[in-house]
């Protein structure tokens, strides 16, 4: 009797070691086959390059590296000399040409005042100078709004908020119209993007509620998902010099599911944690119960 209760005994513990095991392989395998989480995922921002719309020598710089800044903010000053004697000059030849447009108006209304003593040909060389000169003043008044803007874009300002970074700029360089000086980091911008199986894709919508778990940080994130990218790149298939498709000729038999990025809205953030683009998170998405995969609706 003691060896049959024994031996029931060792059976049920069996039985019982192997159901945990087989719930826990199901488990395991929903939890990295079917569950929409991923260990990829990254912090990201728009970056700001910030560039001068006019070319010269800086003179000061108002940021430093890694330093706050709010949208508007002088960030340097390029050679403001130089473009206030431009804008002098173009007032100046506004001046001339205002003064040179009264006269030949002046003489103008004389030689049509004079009547049959002034030849036709006079009068009409009057107004012909009276129009040319009224357009030489209407090109240099553009000239002095040109100056007058150059001056204006001699500040440097940043166009968001955000922290600038690789701050390398000092004064005595010189900067050249349309190349960077320095990169800011737009803090108004920041998003999560999570790099998803395209296996996972189906249990995923826009709006789902989602937590992200920065690496070493215990503070819970929470956001939605704001949207699924369109498209990713296919690294099977190549530019063709005769617009045919230039396909790759070899096929692994073992296919890895594509990641697909899934962009998170950030709606909750605890003090203090520290949202550094690039910083490496972990991306879990609830759907609702009972929703059916897509496919399934």
């Amino acid at each position: 009797m003691t060896r049959n209760v024994h031996l029931a005994v060792r059976v049920a513990v069996t039985a019982v070691a192997v159901l945990l095991a087989v719930i826990g392989a199901h488990w395991l395998w929903v939890r990295y086959t079917d569950d929409p989480w991923t260990r990829d995922g990254r912090i990201r921002a728009d970056v700001v390059l910030v560039s001068p719309d006019i070319a010269g020598l800086v003179t000061e710089v108002h940021v430093r590296d890694n330093m706050p800044c709010g949208g508007g903010r002088s960030c340097s000053w390029l050679d403001r000399p130089r473009y206030h004697l431009a804008l002098d000059q173009a007032e100046a030849a506004i001046a001339a040409a205002q003064a040179a447009l009264n006269q030949a108006v002046r003489e103008n209304r004389r030689n049509r005042a004079l009547g049959a003593l002034v030849s036709a040909e006079q009068v009409e060389q009057g107004g012909a100078k009276v129009q040319q000169l009224s357009a030489q003043l209407a090109a240099d008044i553009v000239q002095r709004n040109l100056a007058r803007l150059n001056l204006e874009r001699t500040t440097v300002r940043a166009s968001v908020n955000g922290v600038t970074t690789n701050v390398e700029l000092q004064p005595g360089d010189f900067a050249s119209a349309g190349r960077q000086v320095l990169a800011i980091v737009n803090t108004d911008s920041l998003y999560v993007d999570g790099y998803f199986e395209e296996t996972k894709l189906p249990r995923i919508d826009v709006g789902d509620p989602a937590t992200v778990h920065i690496m070493g940080v215990a503070a819970e994130l929470r956001g939605v998902v704001a949207s699924i990218d369109a498209g990713i790149e296919d690294r099977e298939r190549g530019p063709s010099g005769n617009g045919l498709a230039n396909i790759t000729p070899t096929f692994s038999w073992v296919r890895l599911a594509q990641r697909v990025p899934v962009r998170i809205h950030l709606t909750e953030v605890p003090p203090n944690v520290r949202l550094i683009a690039g910083r490496t998170v972990t991306v879990s998405i609830f759907p609702p119960a009972g929703r059916p995969p897509e496919g399934m609706r």
